[in-house]
């Protein structure tokens, strides 16, 4: 909440602590909201891991799920990669799956009984820690197997000689650039969709607080539309983790096959 009663919607992104700090050297080291609910994410997707590798002879609808995620993950990877990508799998899968569960549990509506979800994803430092990790990897594998002829990368097949500096500097620029729009891509549309299911809620409020006919008019149409922006945050949970296991499973084809 804001001063003055009014609903403040970037509230909902403030990182609080809930343990007391420890200060060894003038530092301090706090348990944060973003540290609890990254460990519920890890502790979820164990769980679900651990229900659906009982490795049935006839599996029933965990396992399926847990199967499916895997069988996709990995097609995904091999179709993109080749052969050469199975021992990229593991990162992959992993990446893909908690940007899953951290995103779906920002949408879980413990607020009702005096909860508030907090979404990692919504913190750039998250987002940008992830982006950094998998454009590492590109980078260590690039120069690990092809040492300085990696930098063909940013030739293009067939440019014509004057052009080379140019377009080497226009690739090598929008390879730079890569971490930071992954990055990017994952925390504003986590943000934009948390701030507008806030200001509707806020609209709901409001309204009743009005009175009956503002409630009618300014309420009822804002839950409806909480209700619809709800269904769409739900597909965008699971695109923005695809896109981002996609990207990063392209950007490692770059590094690992030269193209």
């Amino acid at each position: 909440m804001a001063e003055g009663g009014e609903i403040d919607p970037m509230h909902q992104f403030q990182v609080e602590p809930l343990v007391g700090a420890w200060d060894p050297a003038g530092g301090s080291i706090v348990f944060t909201n973003s540290t609890m609910w990254m460990l519920i994410a890890l502790a979820a997707i164990w769980l679900f891991m651990w229900g659906g590798m009982k490795r049935e002879l006839v599996p029933g609808r965990w396992q399926l799920a847990v199967e499916g995620l895997t069988g996709f993950i990995n097609n995904m990877v091999s179709t993109s990669i080749g052969p050469k990508g199975k021992k990229y799998i593991p990162f992959v899968f992993t990446i893909f799956m908690f940007i899953l569960f951290a995103n779906m549990l920002g949408l879980v509506p413990i607020g009702v009984v005096g909860g508030h979800p907090f979404t990692v994803t919504s913190h750039f430092v998250i987002t940008g820690t992830m982006a950094v990790m998998s454009f590492s990897i590109v980078l260590a594998v690039g120069f690990w197997k092809h040492k300085l002829k990696f930098f063909t990368l940013f030739i293009p097949h067939g440019t014509p000689l004057p052009m080379v500096p140019l377009i080497f500097m226009i690739e090598l620029i929008s390879f730079m650039v890569r971490p930071f729009s992954l990055a990017l891509r994952l925390f504003i549309a986590m943000t934009a969709g948390h701030i507008l299911l806030k200001v509707f809620g806020s609209f709901i409020v409001q309204g009743m607080n009005a009175g009956a006919e503002y409630g009618l008019l300014v309420s009822l149409p804002s839950f409806l539309l909480i209700v619809f922006i709800s269904a769409l945050e739900l597909l965008v949970c699971a695109i923005q983790a695809y896109v981002f296991a996609l990207l990063t499973t392209l950007y490692i084809n770059d590094a690992e096959n030269l193209h």
